[in-house]
């Protein structure tokens, strides 16, 4: 689209550094992904309100991304403002004695960590797990029988007109890898979390032993976008495709991992493009000899998905 010259000229008034035709690649885990028309990298979270409200005054789309870990963006781009989030100046913090803030721009490993130097469990699971507090909690993001719905107790964000606000747990419409920031579309800024005591020891021994099973099974030498497929109900998703011997099936530079077949890699230059049509083969597969429809997990981004 045509970005207005009014919105840029807003952005430089108010010293907001951004690119244009950003190219996607460079800021997603599959690196893929083609321009987004402006790209800012936002390590001043006091400026998001002041940006989500120009992006509704002057009609320019936002797309607000962590760290593009759980997403494929188009060959063609993405139209109107991404936005990055990576405040690094930014902590989690003590609210009570159990009860933690966290902002929505800090990696999961980092609040994996400060719960385990405050001696509270519950964030476990998450250790490993690629991306940032924000775009986990647009997921719900989960793994080894853990997931954020279990301790999450509020969370903030700046609806769409650019105001505050907070919605508590029973509000969050929290599922298998989803939320209500899927529907609503207001920008996610923080979480507050409430975790449990526990011996330091065993926080640490568990996070190891779940560290070590994530970089026996999963292919991390590899750009992917993590798990490719929800879990069917009564199956699940890497059987089904180990099953019907698609491990290591190519086109183009994607491929279905021989690690761990529930993951499409980037060998080298693969496209959305490629991807999707893997995917799609993948589906037909599975559902003319299983009779199970595969849905994706990742998030299809931008022009023409």
């Amino acid at each position: 689209m045509t970005i207005p010259n009014e919105f840029l000229s807003a952005l430089e008034r108010e010293g907001i550094l951004y690119t244009l035709n950003e190219p996607m690649a460079n800021h997603t885990s599959f690196k893929i992904g083609g321009p987004a028309d402006v790209f800012i990298l936002l390590r001043d979270m006091a400026r998001l309100q002041y940006i989500v409200s120009l992006c509704k005054n002057h009609g320019v789309p936002l797309t607000v991304i962590g760290n593009g870990s759980n997403m494929l963006v188009s060959d063609d781009g993405i139209d109107g403002c991404v936005l990055r989030l990576d405040d690094n100046t930014q902590k989690p913090k003590m609210l009570t004695d159990t009860k933690i803030y966290c902002p929505a721009g800090i990696p999961m490993s980092a609040l994996c960590s400060f719960a385990l130097q405050n001696g509270l469990g519950g964030m476990e699971f998450a250790w490993g797990i690629p991306g940032t507090v924000g775009g986990g909690m647009y997921m719900n993001a989960g793994a080894y029988n853990g997931q954020l719905k279990d301790v999450v107790t509020r969370c903030y964000h700046i609806t769409p007109d650019g105001h505050e606000g907070h919605l508590d747990a029973e509000d969050l419409k929290l599922g298998y890898r989803c939320s209500v920031y899927q529907e609503n579309g207001c920008v996610i800024t923080g979480i507050e979390l409430e975790l449990i005591p526990k011996d330091k020891a065993a926080i640490k021994d568990r996070m190891d032993t779940l560290m070590f099973r994530r970089k026996d099974k999963q292919p991390l030498e590899y750009p992917s976008a993590g798990s490719v497929f929800k879990r069917p109900e009564g199956y699940f998703a890497g059987a089904l495709i180990e099953g019907n011997d698609l491990k290591g099936c190519t086109i183009g530079g994607a491929q279905v991992s021989q690690k761990h077949a529930g993951f499409i890699i980037n060998i080298g230059g693969a496209t959305c493009r490629d991807v999707t049509s893997l995917i799609r083969h993948i589906q037909d597969v599975v559902m003319e000899n299983d009779g199970v429809m595969l849905e994706c997990e990742i998030r299809a981004v931008g022009r023409n998905v």
